[in-house]
């Protein structure tokens, strides 16, 4: 038996079903992380306005994600995307920056590289001491989080703790750097996360 002329396509259905609810587990996200995605940023962007510029170019590229299904875990990967996003900004930013004032084309590469060595360095330690001043627990899911780029599943089970747990520890340990490098002392930046 023939189907009528006027059925829709079920491939097409099925595509526009799908692209509904990638759109509604976006808008999802951004209602529920939206807040703690651009302090994450705001941390390393260290402005806010470009943290929420950041944050929106995150989630149009979560958006525009051909295959949506693909990724499991699209908080983890909202955040990844972002992250990339701000290195990006801040490069782009730091580049312009230097070559507007350097004479040549020699010493702005001797220069950079030896300064964004330097950079790493002092930046590394500092994280290392503030990520020092957490409690243990916390200091543990920052580190496996972010120097040993474990997803919030992966930290969970090395933790045995549950995953919302392990991503509670992170975000407010970002939150912490972030207060601690904007001259908050350990006790107000502590106090003030402890009341989020």
């Amino acid at each position: 038996m023939a189907k009528p002329a006027d059925s829709p396509d079920p491939p097409q259905d099925s595509l526009q079903s799908e692209s509904t609810a990638h759109s509604l587990e976006i808008s999802r996200l951004f209602k529920e992380h939206n807040r703690a995605l651009v302090l994450f940023l705001a941390a390393r962007l260290k402005n806010e306005q470009a943290a929420k510029e950041v944050a929106q170019e995150a989630y149009v590229k979560m958006l525009q994600l051909e295959q949506p299904g693909a990724v499991s875990f699209l908080r983890s990967y909202l955040f990844k995307v972002a992250a990339n996003l701000a290195v990006d900004r801040l490069r782009q930013e730091r580049t312009r920056a230097r070559i507007d004032h350097k004479d040549s084309a020699e010493d702005f590469i001797e220069e950079s590289v030896a300064e964004r060595s330097a950079e790493a360095r002092d930046e590394l330690e500092s994280l290392r001491r503030l990520i020092g001043e957490l409690p243990p627990r916390y200091g543990q899911a920052f580190h496996l989080h972010a120097f040993e780029e474990m997803g919030f599943a992966e930290v969970a089970e090395a933790m045995k703790v549950k995953q919302r747990m392990a991503r509670h520890y992170v975000t407010l340990s970002l939150v912490y750097v972030r207060l601690r490098r904007e001259g908050a002392s350990a006790r107000e930046a502590w106090n003030r996360i402890q009341a989020l």
